[in-house]
């Protein structure tokens, strides 16, 4: 019961090197949430492209480990197609302050959606990119701050059915605090949602992002990527980089 959260979260909480050292013309930002905390992040604008800006940022809440120093590649692959980014990491993440948990993260991604409109993007301009535990996170956030669209990679129907597959011989739904439940987030959603995941996912079973496919009512597309596991490169790259322009395109 009381050890639960280390086998839910696995931070990197080692200090990130400055934006601009890792991704050109990138910048280091503070979030500051309504409970207290401040929180480095990286702030990516957009490539010059034949098209030009699209005028539209994609908010990336990251999945339960690393920090945002290995989403880089990521967020080079959205700039490139006229995107900016915001990489978020949260408390505990990334050389920040406090310990993770849902009400925590839910603080953190909050902030992060003030700070975007601070750089010129309201949610109403801005695409949220959860990544596994983050599909939790972006679940819960657009029921409070709407976005243009939603991009679901790797989500699960919450997470005590994650615990159940990884964990069959413990009471999980009966101990889990941290519930994140995407479907029933979903469930009266009016956001535009592209739903990505792999069809050999051993972190979060395949059956489970499907059925989150499936559950959203307002699905733009759904991208199945074959042989990928969770933490494949195809998973960062740019497959899944064209699906969320896709779909800022669709939306913006």
């Amino acid at each position: 019961m009381w050890l639960q959260r280390q086998l839910i979260y696995f931070p990197d909480a080692s200090p990130v090197p400055p934006a601009g050292d890792v991704i050109a013309a990138a910048r280091d930002v503070t979030l500051h949430t309504d409970d207290g905390v401040e929180l480095g992040a990286w702030f990516v604008p957009p490539a010059a492209t034949p098209t030009g800006d699209r005028g539209m940022a994609v908010l990336v809440a990251p999945g339960n480990g690393g920090n945002r120093a290995g989403r880089a590649g990521l967020a080079e692959e959205l700039r490139r197609r006229g995107l900016a980014v915001l990489l978020m990491d949260y408390r505990g993440y990334g050389g920040n302050p406090g310990s993770p948990s849902e009400e925590g993260l839910a603080h953190d991604a909050f902030a992060a959606t003030q700070a975007l409109a601070d750089l010129g993007y309201p949610p109403e301009r801005s695409i949220y990119f959860g990544e596994s535990l983050g599909t939790g996170v972006v679940a819960a956030l657009q029921a409070r701050c709407p976005p243009a669209g939603m991009v679901l990679r790797s989500p699960f129907t919450e997470l005590a059915d994650v615990g159940a597959r990884h964990y069959p011989w413990l009471p999980v739904r009966v101990l889990l605090r941290d519930r994140f439940p995407v479907v029933d987030h979903l469930a009266a959603s009016e956001v535009p949602v592209t739903v990505i995941y792999g069809d050999r996912d051993q972190v979060v079973p395949t059956e489970l992002s499907a059925r989150v496919a499936d559950a959203a009512p307002a699905l733009v597309e759904r991208l199945v990527l074959a042989g990928a596991d969770h933490n494949d490169d195809v998973m960062f790259g740019p497959r899944v980089a064209r699906a969320t322009s896709t779909l800022a395109a669709e939306v913006g």
